[in-house]
């Protein structure tokens, strides 16, 4: 009996050991800092790393800008991350890290250079392809002209934006850019959570008038879609909700979403995907975080993080 406790102990402590943590990744105010990071142990309580200080500061672009940081740890076990690097500009940042603390150069991928009309590059976003053995960038891009002007304010106007993508096995070669999704609204923000034998990709319906603003879902068998353009009815609120991001916790999935109107971070959860609770109460993030990404890690990565001041 003595020894199988010992057994049992030891089998605890290597459980613990290779247990993963939860990480958010984001950007504050108006993203000239660099990167964020915040971490969880169940999904709901969110605490800042390094005291909420920046942990990479941007460099490529004019307005070197690193919003929207989204960051995925790829079959070669580096952690990738793509961002919005500009408000105007026809590009995206890219760097890699084997740890979240030391970062490759950074470096712009001009994927929309082709579309000299171009109004930007937001929000981008990866996923990984196990049928074509690569990564799916996908951003929101306006092109004037493409489609029918939805503006409903002076700030809109001219933007109505679809999602485009490339492809890449390396990160440094990538496929012609194409449209990659393309519904009769205007839709920034998408994010795809690989579960089960699905991939489900929540998006931002951004049509102004009348406004939507609101968090929907579809699904595709394939991770390069095609993704119906039908998509759900909303699973936020009534509240402005945007950037969302979704996370596996035990039996949920969680889609977290910046509430930019009320400044504060909200979530929806649901165990079959169809069936959404609003838990904006339950959930609680640093102050100031902005559009960010959750994603998991090793303990070991997280013990070295959270050693830093």
């Amino acid at each position: 009996m003595r020894y199988l406790i010992l057994i049992l102990i030891f089998l605890s402590v290597q459980s613990q050991g290779q247990e993963q943590v939860y990480l958010f990744s984001y950007f504050t105010e108006n993203g000239q800092d660099g990167l964020h990071l915040a971490y969880s142990h169940d999904g709901l309580k969110w605490e800042a790393l390094k005291d909420g200080k920046s942990w990479v500061a941007p460099t490529v672009g004019n307005d070197k800008l690193m919003r929207d940081p989204f960051i995925l740890q790829g079959k070669d076990g580096l952690f990738h991350m793509v961002w919005t690097s500009s408000w105007k500009e026809r590009q995206i940042g890219y760097a890699s890290s084997k740890d979240l603390i030391n970062w490759s150069e950074q470096k712009a991928i001009p994927v929309m250079a082709h579309e000299p009309t171009a109004k930007n590059c937001w929000a981008p976003e990866m996923v990984y392809d196990p049928q074509n053995k690569n990564y799916i960038i996908f951003w929101a891009t306006t092109i004037p002209g493409r489609h029918s002007d939805v503006a409903s304010s002076e700030s809109e106007k001219g933007l109505n934006h679809r999602m485009y993508c490339t492809t890449t096995s390396d990160f440094q070669n990538f496929s012609p850019t194409k449209v990659f999704f393309n519904p009769d609204f205007s839709v920034i923000d998408a994010t795809i959570l690989p579960k089960g034998n699905k991939f489900y990709m929540f998006l931002k319906n951004e049509n102004p008038n009348p406004p939507e603003k609101n968090i929907r879902v579809t699904q595709s068998k394939n991770a390069s879609g095609p993704y119906p353009i039908e998509v759900s009815a909303p699973i936020t609120g009534k509240y402005w909700a945007e950037g969302p991001t979704a996370l596996e916790v035990n039996d949920y999935v969680y889609v977290y979403f910046d509430k930019y109107r009320d400044h504060k971070y909200g979530a929806a959860r649901s165990k079959n995907m169809n069936d959404w609770e609003d838990v904006s109460d339950k959930v609680s993030f640093p102050d100031g975080v902005r559009h960010g990404t959750a994603f998991k890690v090793s303990n070991e990565i997280f013990k070295n993080l959270i050693k830093l001041k």
